[in-house]
C-alpha cells in the first residue's frame, strides 16, 4: 500500500472508511444478498433500505428467506461507470435473521418504517434484518493502461 492508500500500479483501489460505506450504502436501493443453501452460495438481487446501520430487506417467502434467517450472510452494493471504468463496491458480512412478533413493536414498528419497495411483483411480506460484522469497501478509478504489446517484444 502507498501512502495515498491505494493498491496497484494501472487502477487506483481505494479502501473506503467505513463512515463511507455506509453513506454509499445509503444512496441505493438494490443490492445482492448472499447466503448459502442448496449445497452452493447463492446471490439474490434486493430491494433494501437502512435503519441505522442495519440493512433491512423486505422479500417473499422461499430459499433467500429461509437460508438468510439466522445466518452468516454476505451483502454487496456497488455502482459502476463503465464509460470511465471507475467505480465503488461495499461488501458488508453480517448475521441476518427475519423479524417477527418475538422482536416485539419497537423493532417491527422501524423495520416497516424504512419503506422498502420490492420492484418485483408477488407478495414481500416478509423482512430481513442485516446486522453488520464487518463493513468494507473500495472505490477504483481510472489509470493508466499497460501497454497492449510489451515494447521490449520489438527489436
Amino acid at each position: 500500500m502507498t501512502d495515498s492508500g491505494t493498491r496497484g500500479t494501472d487502477a487506483a483501489r481505494t479502501e473506503l472508511p467505513v463512515e463511507e460505506c455506509y453513506r454509499l450504502l445509503r444512496t441505493q436501493q438494490v443490492g445482492r444478498l448472499g447466503v448459502n443453501a442448496e449445497h452452493y452460495p447463492l446471490i439474490f438481487p434486493v430491494n433494501y433500505g437502512m435503519d441505522g446501520d442495519a440493512i433491512v430487506i423486505r422479500t417473499s417467502p422461499g430459499t433467500k428467506l429461509s437460508a438468510a434467517s439466522h445466518a452468516n450472510v454476505t451483502f454487496e452494493v456497488d455502482e459502476i461507470d463503465q464509460v470511465h471504468r471507475s467505480g465503488w463496491s461495499v461488501l458488508v458480512r453480517g448475521l441476518a435473521e427475519e423479524v417477527t412478533e418475538a422482536h416485539g413493536p419497537e423493532l417491527i414498528r422501524r423495520t416497516h418504517d424504512v419503506g422498502v419497495q420490492p420492484w418485483a411483483p408477488g407478495e414481500h411480506g416478509h423482512w430481513l434484518r442485516l446486522i453488520p460484522h464487518q463493513v468494507t469497501g473500495r472505490r477504483i478509478v481510472p489509470g493508466e493502461l499497460p501497454p497492449a504489446v510489451d515494447p521490449r517484444a520489438y527489436l
